[in-house]
């Protein structure tokens, strides 16, 4: 068989019939490529963050230190003196809470993995994976009263009867003791 010459008629209806062609898979591809990102994300999905557990501080295994301290505020906006409770129990898990009876002013809890912290009077809580965020001070403190180093750039100073923790950038510290 020789090669036929198309008249114009035919070599669009030729061309429009490929197109045809091209276009449906196309399409038929790209939905199934969709639907496939679909599935996969349904199946991983946003694991959304399950937040701590309640911290029963009498359990076994919990070490708990109170006290007092005063909290100056980012940019020396002002200072708040209250009560702190500072527990450290197992796995890493820490627990902090700063009050002014009645009220809970800080609630923060750190694992190795996990940190949240909660502000009531605001009704702000925050939450998250890994690291705490350096703006979170009172995170950092269980850290620092365990002998670690603070975040770099921090102030960190204690002796027999005081600490003080502080982040120059901001001018935020806490500075207090313990009872216990």
């Amino acid at each position: 068989m020789g090669l036929g010459v198309l008249t114009g008629n035919e070599a669009g209806e030729m061309s429009s019939a490929h197109l045809k062609n091209d276009f449906d898979r196309f399409h038929s591809s790209s939905l199934r490529s969709l639907l496939w990102l679909l599935a996969l994300l349904a199946c991983t999905g946003c694991r959304s963050l399950q937040p701590l557990p309640k911290v029963n501080v009498t359990e076994p295994g919990w070490t708990v230190h109170d006290g007092q301290a005063v909290w100056r505020l980012p940019h020396n906006q002002r200072e708040i003196a209250g009560d702190v409770l500072l527990a450290t129990g197992p796995n890493d898990h820490n627990f902090v809470q700063f009050s002014k009876s009645p009220f809970s002013l800080v609630i923060a809890q750190s694992t190795s993995t996990q940190w949240e912290v909660e502000f009531p009077p605001q009704n702000k809580h925050y939450a998250g994976r890994g690291a705490a965020p350096l703006r979170l001070i009172w995170l950092y403190l269980p850290r620092v009263l365990a002998g670690r180093a603070p975040p770099k750039g921090w102030i960190w100073r204690q002796d027999n009867t005081q600490w003080h923790l502080e982040n120059p950038a901001t001018g935020e510290s806490l500075e207090g003791y313990f009872n216990s």
